[in-house]
């Protein structure tokens, strides 16, 4: 019997011994990953709060479409990505005295080519017009004479002050805001008659409104977004970053996280990094 005992405890202290090597064995392997992450060298990546593009997910941590594009990407290319949340206005500035590397967050290239590097397409961004369910406001034409809110530097405020082309009337405000929660909150208390933005955006904002928003059939501008870093630097990089593209477009990772985010990527993914949809 104690013999019998005696070989048990052995086998008893063999397996924890066995179950404690295999834990640092474990716990080393994670610790070299740990290490090598922290050793890639850091791209910083500047946007505002922009759903589903950018935004602060639950727990705090960055998410979005541009935020796994991004990680996905510089991963691939061994770099590590810091998400900065910046004041838009300031996006240019920001990247040309080296706060941040790039802009990446639905950032239209269209009217913009000779302002930043540019890596990119890809993606089409579709401009549009969101009203309340009950508005008389139904074409383009209804605009005339009403209060339209825009997110301020933006497309959507380019188009109504008509700096670029657009087949929008001549309203009798276009109001400016800061961030999209402004410019949401003004159709809701009824300050403006409507609001426009990216696609995505307001499709979000529709859905969360459940019934009481509506969007416009027309779109007054459809435009190609990419990735901006200071004018005249980033040149190589730029160069891997329009290859991934191509590759992430024809693997299907591009779609995916489109369409994770409510997004058609028959109609929005840039196939194989050209202008053909």
């Amino acid at each position: 019997m104690k013999k019998h005992r005696r070989g048990l405890r052995l086998a008893a202290c063999l397996l924890t011994l066995a179950m404690c090597a295999a834990l640092l064995c474990s716990c080393g392997r994670t610790g070299k990953t740990d290490d090598y992450t922290a050793a890639m060298p850091v791209i910083v990546v500047g946007s505002d709060n922009y759903p589903p593009f950018n935004y602060m997910s639950t727990d705090g941590t960055p998410t979005g479409i541009d935020v796994e594009l991004a990680t996905e990407a510089f991963g691939r290319l061994g770099y590590r990505v810091k998400f900065v949340t910046i004041d838009w206005e300031k996006k240019k500035e920001l990247v040309e005295n080296d706060t941040i590397d790039c802009i990446w967050g639905s950032f239209t290239m269209d009217g913009r080519e000779e302002e930043y590097q540019w890596a990119g397409p890809y993606l089409y961004s579709r401009q549009v017009i969101a009203v309340a369910s009950d508005s008389d406001i139904q074409t383009f034409d209804d605009l005339l004479g009403k209060n339209v809110g825009v997110q301020d530097t933006t497309r959507a405020a380019e188009l109504f002050f008509h700096t670029i082309d657009s087949a929008l009337p001549e309203v009798k405000q276009v109001n400016c805001f800061a961030t999209t929660e402004d410019m949401f909150a003004a159709l809701r208390k009824g300050y403006v008659d409507a609001i426009a933005g990216h696609e995505a955006l307001l499709n979000e904002f529709i859905i969360n409104g459940k019934g009481k928003y509506r969007l416009l059939d027309e779109s007054p501008y459809i435009s190609k977004i990419g990735i901006a870093f200071q004018k005249g630097t980033h040149e190589e990089l730029t160069q891997k970053i329009n290859g991934l593209i191509k590759e992430m477009s024809k693997d299907g990772t591009i779609g995916s996280i489109a369409e994770k985010y409510g997004l058609d990527a028959e109609k929005v993914v840039i196939r194989g990094g050209s202008d053909e949809k």
